[in-house]
């Protein structure tokens, strides 16, 4: 597995979860709990306008006075976000994650969103993917009859 599209197959077909920018934040953490997620793309209509994580809820919300009830996703989304394509390597995806201090990654073709990516997801295939390097590596010395 070595880009964002081979994870995004190997995740299977998972539903992309959004909230209008006129959701309330409850709303939108109700869902996030429901899905068992750690964030949220924020939409206007059909287009992404934003992203909203637990990490957004926990310094954006009730630490600066705002209620999950009244607080609209506007007030409290990320709309700078970094996105990625289909075709961007997992490496670069940690490297990404690393530089911003981020996890999450918006996955963008043609300026449509098709899949989201976390941390996890990506530390996951980071690990599969070294995992079968050693196997080979493994089975490459085994074969020559290499005696180290």
């Amino acid at each position: 597995m070595n880009t964002v599209k081979d994870l995004l197959e190997s995740k299977g077909n998972r539903p992309n979860h959004s909230v209008d920018v006129n959701s309330t934040v409850m709303e939108a953490l109700q869902l996030m709990a429901e899905a068992n997620i750690g964030a949220v793309m924020v939409t206007d209509g059909d287009k992404v306008v934003g992203i909203f994580t637990e990490r957004d809820y926990a310094r954006k919300g009730e630490l600066q006075g705002r209620s999950a009830k009244d607080t609209r996703m506007r007030e409290v989304m990320v709309e700078r976000m970094v996105t990625i394509s289909t075709k961007t390597t997992i490496d670069q995806c940690m490297a990404l994650m690393k530089q911003f201090h981020i996890r999450h990654l918006p996955v963008v073709e043609n300026n449509q969103m098709v899949g989201i990516v976390s941390l996890r997801d990506v530390m996951e295939a980071a690990i599969e993917s070294r995992d079968s390097e050693i196997r080979g590596l493994e089975n490459y010395i085994l074969s020559t009859g290499f005696q180290g």
